[in-house]
């Protein structure tokens, strides 16, 4: 049962939560409580999706494995194994309490083609509207480090991302974030609200457990994420699931107050909810949309453009990307294929080869884009006029090497413009054009 005024909410659950770090064994009270939190929030008419780790875990108590072996085939042989007894346990709790769940398996091809990345976000919409629990995880089975998100914290805030998602929990083996380690500081202070990431001052050295890949710095990435793409981004303890729950219902019962004080309601007797510890990431102000979250974490880059200072003011102008602009490519893609744009200062006339790439003055990554050339045409062509592209390649499939709509910038530049730049051929042409 689903309601149209429900939330959307994504719990992360990694491997050390649900899986006994030495006898590999599956929690079965923690995973329980996590049924029954779920199935509470799905009858509150919220939307509710699991990313679960634990298949590698499973695997190794099956086949009576000791430890993780660090032979790719055979992580991914007991992936294998453990998954479809994961999916199994998954399916069987929830039986109990009548909620059905479906398995959904990703690695970053699986979202790098952009009709995938839609059709996976109606399979999730349909799984809503079914009343089914999608249980989420990478396919461990098949993906290899050039398409594996890295950790279920990485997953999880993408998959939030692409079902629009108002909360993600982060479930950890700590209630929130510290000011300093809280094992070994008796002075720690919990950090409960996080406005601004890039100004956090915390300790996040946890580096997860054995059998897991992710420790808090990988919690604190996932969160600008989730935030960047306006998901309010929640840490807590992972042994306490009920928490969930009981969080929700608080941030429901602050915005009810915040919306009456608003209407100006009498609030005087209102009741001040109270929740258990944990730390919330606020989303950003100006999320980015679906299509820009997908063109900068949806996609592996296959190499760099380095742009001038005109190109960058002219793209974020709303123009498209011109041959004059580029001054150097490093790497080896194809056309239609993700790259990264970095800005750097223009060489001077006397910089020979392509050392100024190496000597940059502090050159900055600023967003991705799809290119309508691979890295050998753009060579050729970069730094002339689009009307020269022909008498060059032979051809001209287009007159940019990337149109407005396939390039996304970084958050934290999509509202800053460069100082105003000098006239480089780039910006020449597109005042020109």
């Amino acid at each position: 049962m689903t309601a149209s005024s429900g939330l959307t909410i994504v719990i992360k659950l990694g491997t050390s939560s649900i899986v006994d770090e030495k006898t590999h064994e599956p929690i079965l009270s923690i995973l329980t409580l996590i049924v029954e939190t779920v199935t509470r929030l799905h009858r509150d008419g919220h939307r509710v999706v699991l990313v679960s780790s634990g298949a590698v875990g499973v695997g190794l108590r099956r086949m009576d494995v000791t430890e993780r072996p660090k032979h790719l085939p055979r992580i991914q042989a007991l992936a294998a194994v453990g998954q479809c007894r994961l999916m199994s346990l998954w399916d069987n709790l929830f039986s109990h309490l009548r909620v059905a769940v479906a398995q959904i398996l990703l690695t970053r091809n699986d979202i790098a083609d952009r009709t995938q990345y839609v059709n996976a976000q109606n399979t999730f919409e349909q799984l809503f509207d079914m009343g089914v629990v999608p249980i989420v995880n990478e396919n461990d089975t098949l993906a290899v480090s050039e398409i594996k998100f890295g950790d279920n914290d990485t997953l999880s805030a993408i998959t939030a991302a692409m079902v629009k998602a108002d909360y993600l929990f982060l479930m950890t083996d700590v209630d929130c974030l510290y000011t300093a380690n809280p094992r070994t500081n008796p002075d720690a202070e919990p950090i409960e609200v996080v406005s601004d990431i890039s100004s956090l001052e915390a300790d996040v050295s946890s580096a997860g457990s054995a059998l897991g890949t992710g420790g808090m710095g990988t919690k604190i990435v996932a969160a600008k994420l989730g935030t960047s793409a306006g998901v309010t981004t929640i840490i807590t303890k992972s042994s306490k699931p009920g928490n969930v729950h009981e969080i929700v219902k608080y941030l429901q019962r602050l915005q009810e107050n915040s919306t009456a004080a608003a209407s100006g309601a009498d609030t005087s007797t209102l009741e001040v909810p109270t929740a258990p510890l944990h730390t919330r990431f606020l989303p950003s102000d100006t999320p980015i949309q679906s299509r820009t979250f997908w063109l900068l974490h949806g996609l592996n880059p296959h190499g760099t453009l380095y742009i001038d200072h005109g190109a960058y003011h002219a793209l974020m102008n709303k123009a498209n990307l011109l041959p004059a602009g580029v001054i150097g490519v490093e790497g080896h893609f194809g056309q239609q294929e993700a790259v990264r744009l970095v800005v750097v200062e223009r060489p001077s006339a006397d910089a020979l080869n392509g050392d100024f790439l190496h000597h940059a003055h502090e050159p900055k990554e600023v967003g991705r884009a799809l290119v309508n050339y691979g890295s050998i045409e753009i060579a050729h062509i970069m730094g002339h006029r689009s009307t020269q592209i022909e008498s060059l390649l032979g051809y001209a499939d287009s007159d940019y090497v990337a149109v407005r709509e396939n390039i996304s910038f970084h958050p934290e530049d999509r509202h800053s413009h460069p100082v105003t730049p000098a006239l480089t051929p780039a910006l020449e042409e597109w005042k020109s054009g």
